[in-house]
């Protein structure tokens, strides 16, 4: 049996935990969080979970180390897990928009001979763009499209009065790296889609807010030698927490269970 760290207590790691409790395969043994958040994360991933703050306090040997938690926590945690040898999965693929960050987390994971994985979240279309760097992949868009709502806590609030709007509006047009560190909690697609393409700065992202629909819609257009790609899907938003998409939490758990599958597509 895989035993697995869990950063975080959150609507991703709730769902999580949720998906994988009843598993054979993997145990989430251990929940590295924040002080004050131990009971939360006790209840969510059981009671006899090691809780602890830091991956130097764990006790726990642990196969592979989950990020559910978002930019701060990979900040935070990443290095020290890699160096230490232990595979990381994240959500954050927003935070490697940060290239010194994403510099030293390369050099924990050469140093401890660890891998860090990104998960593809809340797209798809992402196995089609990383296969298709084997040739030229030219241009590759990303348009990110939620309801006003969705885009609350993100400076679209500064741009935009959510409130009042009647029609779809543009409040982001630029690259996927200043998509990404502009909108840390809202921009991991992109940020995805630029790591599994032509790279952060030549991913062209359009940021829209749209009363005109209930789920968030994320679309995908590239071309290349291999031809040209559109992808769209419509996805539900996690219950607590409607800036992130109920497929994030899938796709983490699909990441684990590759790791003790005899079969990984």
């Amino acid at each position: 049996m895989q035993s697995i760290a869990i950063i975080g207590c959150g609507a991703i790691g709730e769902a999580v935990g949720a998906y994988l409790a009843n598993n054979d395969d993997v145990e989430i043994d251990v929940a590295i969080v924040n002080p004050g958040r131990e009971a939360r994360a006790r209840e969510i991933y059981g009671k006899n979970t090691e809780v602890a703050h830091d991956i130097s306090d764990v006790s726990t040997a642990i196969d592979v180390a989950v990020d559910c938690a978002g930019h701060p926590a990979l900040r935070q945690h990443g290095e020290a897990i890699l160096a230490r040898g232990i595979d990381l999965i994240t959500v954050s693929s927003g935070a490697l928009a940060d290239a010194e960050l994403l510099t030293r987390l390369q050099a924990a994971s050469r140093a401890g001979g660890a891998q860090l994985r990104v998960v593809a979240g809340a797209s798809g279309a992402l196995d089609a763009l990383a296969a298709a760097r084997g040739g030229k992949l030219r241009h590759v868009t990303y348009r990110g499209r939620k309801p006003p709502q969705g885009w609350r806590g993100s400076v679209a609030e500064e741009r935009l009065d959510l409130d009042a709007l009647t029609e779809a509006t543009v409040h982001f047009s630029g690259n996927a790296r200043d998509a990404a560190l502009e909108y840390p909690k809202n921009a991991n697609v992109a940020a995805s889609v630029a790591l599994a393409g032509v790279g952060f700065d030549d991913t062209r992202v359009e940021l829209i807010a749209d009363p005109g629909i209930e789920r968030n819609v994320h679309e995908v257009v590239a071309e290349g030698d291999f031809g040209r790609c559109e992808f769209s899907r419509a996805g539900e938003s996690l219950p607590d927490n409607p800036r992130s998409s109920a497929l994030t939490a899938m796709s983490v758990v699909r990441a684990i269970l590759d790791g003790v599958s005899p079969i990984v597509i």
